[in-house]
């Protein structure tokens, strides 16, 4: 299997590319589209400038060349959602040209090499379900900046082309230039396919799957494709070059139109754009002004805080996840491990739970932290933190104010432990007897009942020791 993709990530601007549109996602439909938009004789296109400062961040992420010269043209094509017949796109002279990134393969690390990645407008959309017997036409997504970023044919798995788009995924949430919101198709991608015989270097004929947005359906249209391709050559057939749609209903491929090559599209430079210059120093000021990306972060979560792989890879992956376990960190520094232990479990199912992203989280990282202190000066133990937390999630108030109303700081008195301790030793003569004999995994067993009869609120750590001593000792 051999797979190249087209990434096409929606820059976050304000407004369109060239116009003042706003882009502002789920507007009425048609209420975002100006004459420029729409091509109408007489209007002209004006660049926006923090697209192109958006496009070189990338560049830069990626360790690609910056052109300084750069030049729009047309693309012409006729579809009922493209007004004008033709879209503005980049061609011969792209903004970014080359790059790499690192996945984690199936064989290990592997660097997957970028072709390019150029500025573009967005088209129209097209609403099959909205009308009986008609299609309707929302062009409020015209004219919406992207970014395309293509990759070289590197990828020989679906697996690694997924592991491949997630990275993308996350370096432009981590740059900022890009929400990367799939379901909104604000990150979306074309996926080129094709197969060849083990140990042949001709590539075979491939085929483009348009217009996939979620990483399970990525994967599941890439190898549904390529068994389609396997069984056409293994029956004697050959593979036409085309575009074909991904029913996710019936798990199966169809042809939606032959695919053009370049010379279809009758590239020529846009009469209405001047060539695109970019200086040293606003290259350099961008690169200046990069944050700590992916890598980077994953890097110094484990060797600086003393994450493991999992936590590190797991935490990075999602910006906004890192960047809620850092404002985390921030205001509960005594304890990394634990930090990432709740945003990854309990924060996490929390918001799983209630289907809501971790921007919509209902219990700030601060208000998290001040409950997690409480755990670490003994005030609760860690199971009290969990139902404090989920009182929290549901709105009851703060950390501390749970804890007093609810009578739930932790029993630490040993005196008051030791009673416990011993009452539960009494009702269990015959586990203290095995106990005595040798059994000592029922430890564990008593440790419960005096968790259980304390209602949580026992010390564990005290709990332990405390058994452990008065277990030692001679039976009376």
């Amino acid at each position: 299997m051999v797979i190249g993709l087209e990434i096409h990530a929606q820059l976050a601007t304000r407004s369109k590319i060239f116009s003042g549109s706003s882009t502002a996602y789920g507007a009425s439909p048609n209420t975002q589209a100006s004459l420029v938009d729409l091509g109408f004789p007489g209007v002209l296109p004006v660049l926006n400038e923090e697209a192109v400062r958006m496009a070189i961040r990338f560049g830069l992420a990626v360790d690609a060349r910056i052109d300084q010269r750069s030049v729009f043209a047309r693309k012409n094509y006729f579809y009922p959602d493209l007004p004008k017949g033709y879209q503005i796109s980049q061609f011969e002279a792209p903004i970014v040209a080359g790059g790499q990134l690192t996945i984690d393969g199936e064989n290990g690390t592997k660097t997957i090499r970028l072709t390019r990645a150029h500025l573009e407008e967005d088209a129209g959309k097209s609403l099959h379900e909205a009308f009986s017997g008609a299609t309707g036409i929302d062009l409020n997504r015209a004219g919406t900046p992207l970014l395309e970023i293509v990759s070289e044919p590197d990828l020989r798995s679906a697996g690694e082309a997924v592991a491949y788009l997630k990275k993308v995924h996350a370096l432009v949430q981590y740059l900022e230039i890009c929400d990367g919101n799939m379901q909104e198709g604000s990150f979306r991608c074309d996926a080129n396919v094709s197969v060849r015989p083990a140990g042949q270097d001709a590539l075979g004929t491939r085929t483009e799957l348009k217009n996939l947005n979620s990483f399970r359906f990525i994967e599941k249209a890439i190898n549904v494709e390529a068994e389609r391709h396997i069984d056409v050559l293994e029956g004697g057939g050959q593979v036409v070059q085309e575009t074909r749609l991904y029913d996710p209903d019936k798990n199966q491929t169809r042809a939606m139109r032959s695919k053009e090559e370049a010379n279809d599209y009758r590239y020529f430079p846009d009469p209405d754009l001047l060539p695109v210059f970019i200086s040293d120093e606003l290259i350099d000021s961008l690169r200046a002004s990069l944050p700590e990306l992916p890598d980077a972060r994953r890097e110094r979560y484990r060797d600086v805080l003393g994450l493991n792989d999992y936590d590190a890879d797991t935490l990075t992956n999602s910006k906004p996840h890192s960047d809620y376990f850092e404002r985390l960190l921030a205001h509960h520094p005594a304890d990394a491990k634990r930090c990432a232990n709740w945003v990854l479990g309990e924060l996490t199912a929390a918001l799983n739970k209630d289907n809501v992203s971790v921007t919509e989280a209902r219990v700030a990282p601060e208000r998290l932290a001040a409950l997690l202190d409480r755990v670490e000066d003994n005030t609760i133990s860690g199971s009290i933190a969990k139902e404090v937390f989920t009182l929290m999630w549901q709105g009851e108030g703060d950390a501390d104010d749970i804890i007093e109303q609810q009578g739930l700081k932790q029993i630490t008195d040993t005196g008051a432990l030791t009673a416990t301790i011993q009452a539960v030793l009494d009702q269990h003569p015959a586990q203290l007897a095995q106990y005595r004999e040798g059994k000592t995994k029922l430890l564990g067993f008593f440790v419960g009942k005096v968790m259980q009869q304390s209602g949580g609120k026992a010390n564990p750590g005290q709990v332990n020791q405390l058994l452990r001593d008065m277990l030692s000792g001679e039976p009376e």
